[in-house]
């Protein structure tokens, strides 16, 4: 790891580890963020813990009172996020405690995000992460009685502090907020392959109201504008980090989100390098903050991107162990063996 990284400046605290494009710190956020320079973050990427009914190891709210906890990171997070960045938030469903009943707490919390008098935050664009791969829940609901279908969607939340007002942005504008939907193209299906190839498709009108021009689908544009549904399992057992910490007895974090989302949404709301005509953002590069950094997936993904990037946790022991997605496995045995962390504090003991 690095002795100081290109962020170290934006704050007064100082990190618990750094690397060559980003720092993690350990705290709470309502208190770190105060430390951020004004507009100084191009994007935040994070997935808070949730509104469940049981209350997990890492934390997490009462549904209760979820919302009114939230909403005391939000001014700071407006002040410290650029005039062109963007707040997105992972945020899952939860059923009411005893009953087959869901709740709208997160509903309940986007109006408040977007309220004018409140959060004064827009909302760009709502998406949905499908985990196929999840476990039919909740249990009682799902498996026990069957009267539920499992719950394998969670809701993202893109915001920004503005948007731009005249929805036809000259093109040598940049748009408010930063995103380019041609940095997240996806690859064509067979089908799209085989109609730009052949050419062959049925052009005309359109019970919608639409008007496919005859050349229409034919062009081929380099990849397809993806849908906002991000579809990823988060079944991943065999990761560089879960390794780690298998290797050397430690815990883990049990809430990860899959990279797909953080690298979709940093690919799509920054811009890549190189960066030698970015004159948007506070630094010579954009920053990507994630407030509830876990295990700091964001920040692996924004460095492996070549961008900046920010960590802000509140459980030390997961912040620790986070530092194992930068390093290798002869890295780690020597900072344990010389326990220059204080990391070998948190190994499991039975």
């Amino acid at each position: 790891m690095t002795e100081d990284s290109p962020v170290a400046e934006l704050m007064d605290s100082g990190s618990t580890y750094d690397s060559e494009l980003g720092s993690a710190y350990h705290g709470d956020s309502r208190e770190l963020l105060k430390e951020l320079p004004d507009e100084s973050i191009d994007l935040i990427v994070t997935s808070p813990p949730f509104a469940l009914q049981h209350e997990k190891d890492y934390g997490n709210q009462a549904q209760d009172s979820y919302n009114d906890w939230f909403m005391e990171f939000i001014p700071e997070v407006r002040r410290v996020l650029s005039p062109h960045g963007s707040f997105v938030i992972e945020l899952g469903g939860a059923f009411k405690r005893g009953w087959p009943e869901r709740s709208t707490y997160q509903f309940e919390l986007l109006t408040r995000l977007t309220d004018e008098d409140e959060g004064n935050l827009k909302l760009a664009q709502d998406f949905y992460w499908f985990n196929p791969a999840k476990l039919p829940s909740p249990i009682e609901w799902v498996n026990v009685r069957k009267i539920r279908v499992t719950d394998a969607v969670t809701h993202i939340w893109w915001l920004s502090k503005d948007i731009n007002k005249d929805s036809s942005v000259e093109e040598d504008e940049a748009p408010i907020p930063e995103a380019s939907n041609q940095r997240v193209l996806q690859e064509y299906s067979d089908s799209q392959k085989n109609l730009i190839e052949t050419g062959e498709f049925n052009d005309g009108k359109r019970g919608s109201g639409h008007n496919i021009d005859a050349e229409a689908f034919a062009n081929d544009n380099d990849g397809a504008i993806p849908k906002n549904l991000i579809e990823a399992s988060n079944t991943a057992s065999n990761t560089h980090y879960l390794q780690m910490c298998r290797e050397f007895d430690f815990d883990s974090h049990p809430a990860r989100f899959p990279r797909q989302i953080p690298e979709f949404f940093i690919d799509f709301l920054t811009p890549n390098p190189p960066y030698d005509d970015w004159d948007r953002g506070y630094l010579d590069r954009p920053v990507v903050l994630d407030i509830f950094g876990g295990s700091n997936l964001t920040g692996k993904t924004a460095e492996d991107k070549g961008r900046y990037w920010m960590a802000f946790e509140q459980e030390e022991e997961y912040l620790q162990t986070s530092q194992f997605r930068f390093l290798k496995e002869q890295q780690i045995r020597k900072m344990l063996d010389e326990n220059q962390s204080g990391l070998a504090e948190f190994a499991n003991s039975d």
